[in-house]
């Protein structure tokens, strides 16, 4: 297992997130993908025992978590924040459910949301995101996920710089036909200044929802019209021209 944790300026709390995790258990590598911080923060999981991949500026949450997946060699990984909003112990709930899922993401109780404008506007996001792919998706946009490398790797061209790339992968995840399943989690409240806009970032989320869920659908189609051909390792014939055009897309600024 190969656990991904993206951080940007997150010195006073990555030291304590690395050190629980080694506490936990043996793991295959902890890596700590410190995408241009200006504090210190790759010094310090360093020192806590973490590999680190260091990106020279800041390039978002999206591209730290690609550069983690493409230098990350455990079959299975488990991406988690460097703020220390998700306890380690929760770690091991998600990877026991990869058993029979091939992507497992924490759901955040509606009480640990960090005001309550942020909790309606989650909500909101979730009900449009489970009214558009037909699967009951309880939260669309928390981070602290396990999955399978491989699998991770077909949508890794589709991923975002920002920090739509939770929404982005669980809704290519459940368009593809891979088995997706939400693990009950409380989130504590994270230190130092959050850096996520819910307008902004809800209007950008919305619009990956429905740039996805397009480029998607007939590929679904294809695997229904196969017996449990959703879980080949390689993309179908049904990734034509067109749907690469759309993925070129998604990655354009809004």
């Amino acid at each position: 297992m190969s656990i991904l944790i993206p951080a940007v300026n997150e010195a006073c709390t990555v030291g304590a997130v690395v050190s629980a995790l080694h506490q936990l258990g043996a793991w295959h590598e902890i890596i700590v993908i410190d995408d241009g911080s200006t504090d210190g923060t790759g010094e310090v999981a360093r020192h806590a025992g973490a590999t680190v991949i260091g990106h020279p500026a800041t390039q978002g949450n999206g591209s730290a978590i690609k550069s983690g997946l493409r230098v990350a060699s455990g079959d299975h990984v488990l991406i988690i924040d460097a703020d220390g909003q998700h306890r380690p112990e929760d770690c091991l709930r998600l990877i026991h459910s990869l058993a029979h899922a091939d992507l497992v993401v924490g759901a955040r109780s509606h009480r640990t949301h960090a005001s309550l404008f942020r909790g309606i506007g989650n909500v909101a996001l979730n009900a449009v995101s489970t009214a558009l792919s037909g699967q009951r998706i309880p939260d669309l946009t928390c981070g602290f996920r396990a999955a399978k490398r491989a699998r991770l790797l077909e949508f890794v061209h589709l991923l975002p710089e920002g920090y739509s790339t939770p929404t982005t992968t669980t809704l290519a995840f459940i368009r593809a036909g891979y088995r997706v399943a939400f693990e009950p989690i409380l989130a504590r409240a994270r230190l130092g200044k959050r850096k996520v806009h819910l307008g902004l970032d809800g209007l950008r989320f919305c619009v990956i929802l429905f740039r996805i869920i397009r480029l998607l659908a007939p590929w679904r189609e294809l695997h229904r019209s196969r017996p449990y051909v959703e879980h080949s390792e390689k993309a179908p014939p049904a990734w034509t021209e067109a749907s690469r055009q759309a993925v070129s897309n998604t990655e354009k600024p809004f």
